[in-house]
């Protein structure tokens, strides 16, 4: 069945997207535009391009690069001044701002369709377009998004999915999707998937809104972004567990995971309809006929890592065929099991497909530490915020559990990287393990936890909470300005924005988690009690182990993409969301599934890694000299398949895109140039190409 039917029979009798049949004055009957019943009420704002825009909140490209927006009132942001700040940092999260890395010269709001430097500051005027999706009860509240360049054109019509990346809220994937389909005149449909930006401080009962602004939880009800207890309960739970703080991810327990894929189709549906409204025909009785519908409208689902996932998900659920292509990179992706296939790269095979986020992530969370010590780690970015003597103590806790078997501290640091690399992770990610385990692997092994088993924070789950902390590290009442600001300056998955993680079990009493005393060592170990406790809930059979497992399974995707075009960019060196539990799988599952008609690109990258923020931190020397950009080919990625959907260009072979590094001094690295990134190939070398055949895909070294 062609997609224009599909769309159309969608149209009319779909249950998200409602029409009623109407007569135009010609008789003939018409499709009228109504609202999709999950969408509430709705908050229009319109953008100059001047004193504000979609796509920089004012800043511009220089702004964007510079000094954090500062709010007039600390303690009481505006819902404009929130906005400002939270498309400021959730920009510079995903993108490298410095020029050296090759920001306003080969990416950047600045940079044309061509790749000039001509579009100055990059501002962007139009209108964007706020909602809640919901059942109802007020429980889910996804935030969707739908921002519409005034360079829009009905006759030329275009929608870019923009599922956050992360747990990061609605403007999550700015830098991305958001940047991309506003300078190519299409709507943005964005969308938080459920995770963020939810805050409820249980201690004074306030909560967010949905623009960012706090209210007591009561008072807000059903319009809050999240509301972790009842107010009985968060005074019942803040007397026994003083200053501690609900997030949505990690507390809502809807694990909304498992509707990423529904959340980013809807927030698409959302857009038709927002589009209709602003640019369909009136009829005579006042109601707006559909003129933009999927069978006329260019629709790519796009962005990257979690939100990458959500694409890829929002393709394989897409039964109305709203979708037409899809460009995503570093997707975090999981796979339902099948053990006939085979991904060989050199000399290492690997049988099924990939692993779960929460089985690799958890085997993380315990090695890291100790293999931050390894000889085969030296020099790594962010090893200074690894404390030795604590990972050394990790190491001897590990071999206390059985985890470990080796007699010395090197030995069992080499033992532990041995470990990581035998599970599936590349050696190129060797020396990122300590900055990962800084600054990444603890949150998100608190947050999966909690919601892959529907844990409320009144479970305390492995002996773990929230909270802000004092000078001693101890849970502290979180400060009134940090608070206020959480919406802009937070990512949604503590510890950030002032938000800690905290080891309740630890010696001493509750403690932030990094300075605590495991029980069973009496040893500060960066809390290995608690990382075994989140490892035992994959292996283990206990029933807190069988509500996460069984989370898991509810996230699980079949590769099946349903013949549309597709390309997949992944770095290398990705050690946080590793290629061979993701996309190389993924690339082959789907293979298998769809055969001929496959029409999925792989293309992994050389010396590229999963936090392009991280490149020209001053704070990590040595990103700088041997990283590059990804995002530089995610802006290639949808290059490539807009130029497939609308001239009918070839999709690129899969390949392996190698790449130069910058060299030089760590923290002093040369400025990136194009020589650095070659394109994209369409002809790759026979040593470059990746291949299936016979269940196997094949990677080059």
């Amino acid at each position: 069945m062609s997609k224009g039917i599909l769309a159309r029979r969608a149209l009319i009798v779909g249950a998200s997207l409602v029409g009623l049949a109407a007569c135009g004055g010609d008789g003939t009957p018409t499709v009228v535009n109504v609202k999709p019943t999950f969408v509430g009420a709705i908050t229009k704002t319109t953008y100059d391009g001047t004193t504000d825009d979609l796509l920089t909140a004012g800043l511009g490209k220089t702004g964007l690069a510079g000094a954090s927006p500062v709010v007039a009132n600390a303690t009481a942001p505006t819902a404009a001044e929130l906005r400002k700040l939270a498309i400021y940092n959730n920009y510079r999260a995903i993108v490298d701002v410095n020029a050296n890395g090759g920001y306003g010269s080969l990416y950047g709001p600045n940079i044309d369709l061509a790749g000039g430097n001509t579009l100055g500051e990059g501002r962007i005027a139009g209108t964007e377009y706020l909602a809640f999706a919901d059942d109802g009860t007020g429980s889910k509240n996804v935030t969707m998004m739908v921002q519409v360049p005034a360079s829009f054109s009905p006759d030329k019509a275009c929608i870019v999915t923009a599922p956050s990346s992360g747990s990061r809220g609605v403007y999550g994937a700015i830098g991305t999707s958001g940047e991309w389909g506003l300078k190519h005149g299409c709507a943005v449909a964005y969308t938080d998937k459920g995770t963020g930006i939810g805050v409820h401080d249980l201690a004074t009962n306030t909560v967010n809104l949905q623009n960012g602004v706090r209210s007591d939880a009561t008072v807000a009800g059903k319009n809050s972004n999240f509301i972790g207890l009842s107010a009985a309960d968060a005074a019942s739970f803040n007397a026994a567990n003083p200053n501690r703080i609900a997030v949505k991810h990690a507390h809502s327990q809807q694990n909304p995971e498992a509707d990423w894929g529904r959340d980013s189709l809807n927030a698409v549906r959302f857009a038709f309809y927002v589009l209709n409204e602003q640019f369909g025909t009136k009829n005579p009785d006042g109601t707006t006929a559909v003129t933009i519908k999927a069978d006329n409208t260019t629709v790519i689902a796009s962005s990257i890592s979690n939100g990458g996932g959500a694409s890829l998900a929002a393709l394989e659920q897409d039964d109305d065929g709203l979708i037409d292509g899809l460009a995503v990179t570093e997707p975090s992706v999981a796979l339902v099991a099948n053990p006939n296939l085979v991904v060989r790269r050199g000399n290492t095979t690997i049988t099924g497909t990939g692993r779960p986020l929460y089985d690799y992530f958890t085997l993380a969370n315990l090695l890291q530490p100790c293999a931050a010590l390894s000889t085969r780690a030296v020099g790594s970015p962010g090893l200074a915020f690894v404390n030795a003597t604590v990972a050394t103590n990790r190491c001897a806790g590990l071999k206390a559990k059985g985890v470990l078997t080796t007699a010395t501290a090197q030995l069992q640091a080499e033992e532990a990287m041995d470990q990581l690399l035998a599970y599936g992770y590349q050696p190129e990610s060797n020396l990122l393990h300590a900055s990962l385990y800084a600054f990444a692997t603890p949150a998100i092994a608190m947050t999966y936890s909690n919601t892959y088993g529907r844990f409320s924070v009144k479970d305390n789950l492995c002996g773990f909470s929230f909270a802000a902390t004092d000078a001693a590290a101890k849970p502290a009442p979180i400060a009134a300005a940090a608070l206020a600001q959480y919406f802009g300056t937070g990512n949604g998955v503590p510890p950030s924005g002032a938000i800690n993680i905290i080891n309740n079990l630890s010696t001493g009493g509750a403690i932030n988690s990094g300075a605590s005393i495991s029980p069973s060592t009496g040893q500060l170990d960066y809390n290995v009690d608690g990382a075994a406790c989140q490892r035992a809930l994959w292996t283990g059979n206990d029933p807190n182990a069988l509500r996460v497992q069984g989370g898991v399974k509810e996230i699980l995707r079949t590769g099946n993409l349903r013949g549309r075009p597709a390309i997949i960019v992944h770095g290398r060196n990705d050690g946080l969301i590793p290629v061979s539990f993701t996309s190389r799988p993924y690339y082959g599952q789907n293979r298998i599934v769809e055969g001929a008609a496959s029409k999925l690109s792989y293309v992994e990258v050389t010396n590229a890694q999963h936090f392009d923020a991280f490149i020209d931190n001053a704070a990590l020397p040595g990103y700088d000299s041997r990283y590059v950009p990804l995002h530089y080919y995610y802006v290639q990625a949808m290059d490539r398949m807009w130029a497939h959907l609308t001239q009918s260009a070839p999709l690129p072979p899969s390949q392996v895109l190698r790449t130069i590094p910058r060299g030089g001094t760590p923290g002093q690295a040369p400025a990136l140039t194009a020589a650095n990134v070659p394109p994209i190939s369409n002809s790759p070398a026979a040593a470059d190409q990746i291949t299936f055949s016979n269940n196997t895909v094949t990677i080059p070294d």
